[in-house]
């Protein structure tokens, strides 16, 4: 117990630029927090849960962060702010995990199993993220502020809005690789849901001009145009059949011509 205090409290001022003391980390909502919760997880796993459930909702009256007794909470782990954390019951929680206030890691079924997510080493959780149901974040993922994540999340990727998609996989950005190189289609678009726009502005600017189009033919002026250059269409045509008819008659014409000039 001791040893993880002395922990947590190094890991606050190593990743805190703010925290310049000890007395300082000691006014911290999430150090008092995972203190109360590694206390009530014990009673928990020991079947007395009661006392466990009491000491977590004080712990939720003090620092406005909730951690349900049975969820597991590994090493280093600092909840910066911490104001509207929630962590469910079977969520899992690696080491080294960095965690930012109003992030949730909730169930989405009523069964009692294993319906929360399980949060590997090194991961990063930005203000605001929703990490729902019982998926995997792999070690060294970050998931970007107010980002919702259903899906499992593979090791060194950072994902984005909602839902969450991949940005950025193996510190490469998703859009400077191959679609076969991540876990499906969907989740290797850069941005599925601005594709999305792309595709239905581009239809909605050809149908656009279709319709212009359409309008501009059916516009009296432009039937009127057509009339007129129909009836003069005819008129050459008619002219040029005369000029054939008259065509048929100079050779008669000239050949009399050349009898008188013999």
């Amino acid at each position: 117990m001791f040893r993880h205090l002395r922990e947590d409290i190094q890991t606050i001022r190593l990743k805190d630029p703010a925290a310049t003391s000890l007395a300082e980390v000691l006014t911290y909502a999430g150090f008092w927090a995972i203190f109360y919760h590694r206390i009530s997880h014990r009673l928990y796993k020991k079947g007395w849960r009661f006392p466990a459930r009491a000491i977590s909702q004080w712990s939720r009256f003090l620092t406005n962060i909730e951690i349900h007794p049975g969820a597991t909470i590994g090493k280093r782990f600092f909840i910066d702010h911490g104001a509207g954390v929630v962590i469910g019951e079977t969520a899992v929680v690696g080491d080294d995990v960095l965690m930012y206030h109003q992030v949730t890691l909730g169930g989405t079924s009523l069964e009692k199993t294993k319906r929360h997510p399980t949060i590997g080493n090194n991961v990063l959780l930005g203000m605001g993220a929703k990490v729902l149901g019982n998926i995997t974040v792999g070690d060294g993922a970050r998931i970007g502020a107010n980002a919702v994540v259903t899906r499992d999340v593979p090791p060194e990727t950072s994902v984005v809005g909602v839902p969450g998609r991949i940005l950025i996989q193996d510190g490469m950005h998703i859009s400077e690789r191959s679609t076969a190189q991540v876990m499906d289609q969907a989740l290797g678009n850069a941005d599925p849901m601005g594709e999305i726009i792309r595709r239905a502005l581009h239809e909605i600017e050809d149908l656009k001009c279709r319709i212009e189009t359409a309008e501009e033919d059916l516009h009296p002026e432009r039937i009127l145009t057509r009339l007129q250059n129909s009836v003069r269409e005819k008129s050459l045509a008619d002219e040029f059949e005369e000029m054939l008819n008259a065509d048929t008659i100079i050779p008669t014409h000239r050949e009399n011509v050349a009898g008188e000039g013999i």
